[in-house]
């Protein structure tokens, strides 16, 4: 009797604990983005605001968009974070998007209040923006936490990143 009793509670128990993770929009965002990082090309995972001073530097003079362009077997994923809206106006403006190797995703949590916005994203810690990380197979292989970028470094970031590692 008492197992006729227990099972139908443990599966709507499993159904209902189930609906809640697939309900959070935060942890489909990190599934989606940790699938794309584990392509067998290099990922450059880029997070940014249209607000922020030093993102819109990096756009300035046409940076981003050609250092995309020149690398046409780098998948880029810029992740508008802490913004209600995607930039993509701001993007757009600076040439960035057009690209074949581009993808433009918005964090599900906008939130640009202390307290309330995203925090970590891909198990890594977010604390200031812009930062860019770069992934080869799933594994991180360089991440720049704080500010803005250098594209040389970065290209060089990519080409190391290219080679097979030994873990």
């Amino acid at each position: 009797m008492l197992r006729r009793t227990l099972l139908p509670a443990l599966v709507a128990l499993t159904l209902v604990c189930a609906g809640l993770a697939g309900d959070d929009p935060a942890a489909a965002f990190d599934q989606q983005l940790a699938g794309l990082a584990k392509s067998g090309k290099v990922t450059v995972i880029h997070l940014w605001a249209p607000w922020c001073g030093n993102c819109k530097s990096e756009l300035s003079d046409g940076k981003w968009s050609r250092f995309i362009s020149e690398n046409p077997d780098v998948t880029f994923v810029f992740v508008t974070v802490w913004n209600p809206a995607d930039g993509r106006a701001v993007l757009e403006k600076n040439g960035v998007g057009p690209q074949a190797n581009f993808q433009l995703l918005l964090h599900p949590n906008g939130s640009r209040r202390k307290g309330e916005q995203m925090k970590e994203l891909l198990g890594m810690r977010v604390s200031w923006i812009p930062t860019t990380w770069v992934y080869k197979d799933g594994g991180l292989r360089y991440a720049l936490n704080y500010g803005e970028l250098r594209f040389p470094m970065l290209k060089q970031m990519i080409d190391d990143s290219r080679d097979s590692w030994d873990h």
